[in-house]
């Protein structure tokens, strides 16, 4: 069953006549699969006009959609062979952020990303994605072991931010952000960052520092959520819609920017309701822009990287 969203409501009141009336038709004599397809066809149509004109706000929605697909989900539909590596060998382990070795295709990559969770239980294990320094340490680990071996390495962003606690501060969580996303920069080998769901502030910066950065249609990527950014400028977190429009979120307002390099389609209605089919998308993607960087030396891809952030709102 698929989740709908508040402005979904007239979409879910045409999907449920649907089911009620299938249910109707197989428990009865009479035809009614004429009016079904009628029914099946305006909802749609009603999908897809929706979602062609969706409010940053609303896409912010998307973007955080509960059944919109996590980490493991890309490892398991996109990557062959993953496998894990764990700790950043000075404090813990952190599972708001997940990385290893894996296979795109027939190329050994480094992969990292934040994981939410999909239930309470790994909600809380995952901590919601909101990483604290240990993640971003256990990334610059893995990281530099991808440019030690010379494999490319891909990040899924997906998180509203880093962890904010008090522990985090104590361990250093800005300057193991900064150190991150440094990293990232310093990488001699291709990296290819996607923003598949939230792009919150510099917790997606610190693993989207990357030669080529994609994002879904319906994510949204910015240096603070909208509730965060309406509490400080009109004092209630009401004025988020204001706000998402205000700070440009959406991919295609980043792309006109220049702040990210390429979106990635998402199946009508979003890529919960065919994450297969949006996986798929995202995995074709990623591949094709590694193809482009294939023939790039490591001072190449540096400086092709510092250019590319160096130059935006120049």
């Amino acid at each position: 069953m698929v989740s709908f969203l508040e402005f979904e409501k007239p979409i879910a009141e045409l999907e449920a006549r649907v089911i009620e009336l299938r249910a109707t038709a197989s428990a009865g004599d009479i035809d009614i699969s004429g009016e079904i397809e009628k029914l099946e066809q305006r909802a749609a149509k009603m999908l897809v006009d929706t979602y062609a004109k969706l409010t940053p706000w609303q896409k912010t929605q998307v973007a955080r959609h509960p059944d919109r697909p996590h980490f493991k989900d890309y490892v398991a539909g996109m990557f062959d062979n993953f496998m894990p590596l764990a700790g950043d060998r000075a404090f813990s382990d952190d599972q708001a952020i997940i990385g290893g070795l894996a296979m795109l295709g027939d190329r050994r990559v480094m992969v990292i990303g934040h994981e939410k969770g999909d239930d309470t239980a790994s909600r809380v294990r995952h901590n919601f994605g909101m990483a604290k320094p240990e993640g971003y340490r256990k990334a610059i680990r893995l990281m530099q072991l991808a440019d030690r071996f010379g494999l490319p390495v891909v990040t899924l962003v997906d998180t509203s931010g880093a962890f904010p606690g008090v522990q985090a501060e104590e361990r250093g969580q800005a300057e193991a952000i900064a150190r991150s996303t440094e990293q990232c920069l310093a990488l001699g080998v291709p990296m290819i960052a996607a923003v598949v769901g939230e792009g919150g502030s510099g917790g997606a910066v610190a693993l989207a520092a990357a030669n080529r950065v994609l994002m879904f249609e319906h994510a949204v990527y910015s240096v603070i959520s909208p509730e965060g950014c309406a509490s400080i400028l009109w004092r209630t977190a009401e004025k988020a819609s204001d706000a998402a429009t205000a700070m440009q979120v959406t991919a295609q307002h980043l792309k006109g920017l220049g702040v990210i390099d390429r979106i990635v389609t998402e199946p009508i209605g979003g890529a919960h309701r065919e994450p297969v089919q949006a996986i798929a998308s995202l995995g074709a993607a990623i591949g094709e822009e590694l193809d482009s960087l294939a023939g790039l030396g490591p001072q190449e891809l540096r400086t092709d990287r510092a250019d590319k952030f160096l130059a935006i709102g120049a």
